[in-house]
């Protein structure tokens, strides 16, 4: 029942700026702890050993501190689980892309700037869509299913667990010359706990779209994706949609191609293909919803 509620508290709720404007948010928080450790340990030799330790050390503080919340009652859970969630804040962020791109290119662009790490610059109209719904789907995973599984499978602790886990592959999970020892045990440890939540979330993104069939395509897809995880909502969101995703594109001023997710799938995209990605969205946290539900009642 928990989980019910924390699902349906952050769907109305998401992150009132009245409140994080005056607190810092718990995932400020967790940044700020990964920060300190980066700044703290990741100096001279043994970068991988210091980093597996720091990585370690994170997470047990962080189930410490979730069993200390669960022991407050069922109301802390409920709220401190809505927080973590972010299913209306992705809905909004993605959604501002949408009316940005309606606006303009340049406004376009400034709106998803803010929730992809690619060049923006010059992207079009298809490229900043396409930025957009790859950023939806990723995010659901890593933002909203994943967090209720955890939270399903091991309460706040493993709730908890989670996001710092993220919150440290997102800072120190780069192959960069002062991360790629020192993270890696904080890109390995998030690998594995979105190993079964990315899948997860291609068969609730399928599921009402009746793409379960296609589930040896979609698997093929989200191999050819850079990332072990990120590819299997993508994979399924764009056969949802029809479209194709990933593809070619520039960080730090350096092209990379990427190959294509569902390549024969439709590749000019527009603000109404946005649209259509966050009423994906909608009916997935709807499906993730029915079976919180039934999780609350057996």
């Amino acid at each position: 029942m928990t989980l019910l509620l924390a699902l349906v508290l952050d769907a109305l709720m998401g992150e009132p700026r009245w409140l994080w404007s005056r607190l810092p948010h718990p995932a400020v928080l967790m940044g700020r702890a990964v920060a300190w450790a980066d700044a703290r340990f990741n100096t001279g030799p043994a970068g991988r050993l210091k980093g597996a330790g720091v990585m370690l050390g994170l997470a047990l503080a962080a189930g410490l501190l979730g069993g200390v919340l669960s022991a407050l009652g069922p109301v802390v859970e409920v709220i401190v689980a809505a927080i973590l969630l972010a299913q209306k804040s992705l809905v909004d962020h993605v959604a501002a892309v949408a009316r940005g791109l309606r606006t303009g290119l340049p406004e376009g662009r400034q709106a998803v700037a803010m929730i992809v790490s690619r060049d923006t610059a010059a992207m079009d109209e298809s490229a900043i869509a396409r930025a957009a719904i790859e950023s939806a789907a990723e995010n659901l995973s890593d933002g909203v299913i994943a967090p209720a599984f955890w939270f399903a499978v091991a309460g706040l602790p493993g709730l908890l667990i989670y996001k710092i886990a993220n919150t440290a592959d997102s800072m120190i999970g780069y192959r960069t010359p002062r991360h790629e020892r020192f993270g890696w045990a904080a890109a390995r440890l998030d690998d594995l706990l979105n190993l079964i939540p990315a899948r997860l979330t291609a068969l609730l993104i399928a599921a009402p779209y009746g793409l379960l069939h296609d589930l040896r395509a979609i698997r093929a897809d989200a191999r050819r994706h850079r990332s072990p995880n990120a590819g299997w909502p993508e994979a399924a969101m764009a056969r949802a949609l029809g479209i194709a995703l990933a593809g070619p594109r520039a960080y730090d001023g350096k092209p990379r191609d990427f190959p294509w997710v569902n390549a024969p799938g439709r590749r000019p995209l527009m603000a109404r293909d946005i649209d259509a990605a966050i009423r994906m969205l909608w009916r997935t946290w709807a499906v993730a919803l029915g079976l919180a539900a039934l999780l609350a009642v057996t």
